[in-house]
């Protein structure tokens, strides 16, 4: 059994390998719920809906986010009545969004993505990281904003001065699904917003401890692979590159994959995290994903 950590972009691109090189039941995906919250009068879970498009081969892989065959009639049409959508939602990924917004009436999130990853086909279990509502904020040089808007409102240009989130509790079966894999795989996805998250939660870095644990890194030298990771990374203290995440990750991490590139960082890492690798990690073509799953699963 293989267990990944994941955000809602670096990592799927993982999990397009992945999931070429195992069985779809021998995989549990932990998600990041950080960034959920209500949009438009629904529930967006951006992270784990990418995660189930990536999964049923629906992804919109231009931008890592909503369905590859969409429509945005619904959304066109709001504009023209003058309802500005924070978000850019298709019209079959609203869809996916009402079902989840109502079945939350009455179920915990993880049951909810459960019927939904059922209904696509999906073989994997997707876990929700925690069934309870995230709250995030970003300090910045405008002052605190919402995550979205910081995000998208405001493009990522505001100075960030901190990350601030409160601590959840883990969906039934996270840690469990930790502890009895033969491998973790952390992927690149943003360190601070979408794996710390996952590893402050009760129990899951002593978990981690108790199992091979592989992470990859999200930086290209200073350039993160995707979104405003440097910005995070230097609020919080940490250097914008592998040697920062690294730091992140010490606690447990057995094995961590860095860009060639960045093989000048190898023995500096080394010195707290046993093995390092050096691989191409920018993934390109899809052979390269798969190539590098292989290596890591030593198939």
């Amino acid at each position: 059994m293989i267990c990944v950590l994941s955000g809602g972009t670096g990592t799927p691109k993982l999990l397009q390998g992945i999931k070429d090189v195992i069985a779809q039941d021998e995989l549990t995906v932990v998600v990041n719920t950080l960034e959920n919250n209500y949009f438009s009068g629904v529930y967006v879970s951006a992270d784990i809906d990418t995660v189930l498009y990536t999964m049923c081969d629906l992804i919109n892989d231009e931008f890592w986010y909503g369905r590859c065959d969409d429509t945005f009639n619904t959304h066109e049409m709001l504009e023209k009545l003058g309802y500005h959508e924070t978000l850019h939602i298709g019209d079959k990924d609203r869809a996916l969004k009402i079902q989840k917004t109502e079945l939350l009436k009455s179920m915990t999130l993880q049951d909810a993505v459960k019927i939904q990853k059922d209904a696509l086909g999906i073989k994997a279990n997707i876990l929700p990281m925690s069934n309870e509502q995230p709250d995030v904020k970003i300090k910045t040089d405008m002052g605190m904003l919402d995550f979205h808007d910081f995000l998208i409102k405001q493009q990522s240009k505001p100075e960030v001065l901190d990350v601030i989130y409160k601590e959840v509790t883990p969906a039934d079966g996270v840690i469990e699904a930790i502890e009895e894999a033969d491998e973790v795989i952390i992927g690149p996805s943003n360190p601070i917003t979408s794996i710390n998250p996952i590893l402050i939660m009760p129990k899951v870095k002593d978990a981690l401890k108790k199992v091979h644990t592989t992470a990859i890194s999200p930086f290209i030298g200073q350039q993160a692979v995707s979104g405003p990771a440097e910005k995070f990374m230097k609020a919080k203290g940490y250097d914008a590159n592998c040697c920062g995440v690294a730091k992140i990750y010490e606690d447990f991490l057995d094995h961590f994959i860095i860009h060639t590139t960045d093989a000048q960082y190898k023995d500096e890492i080394n010195k707290t995290i046993n093995e390092v690798s050096v691989e191409n990690i920018i993934f390109s073509s899809h052979d390269i994903k798969v190539d590098l799953v292989s290596k890591i699963l030593n198939k």
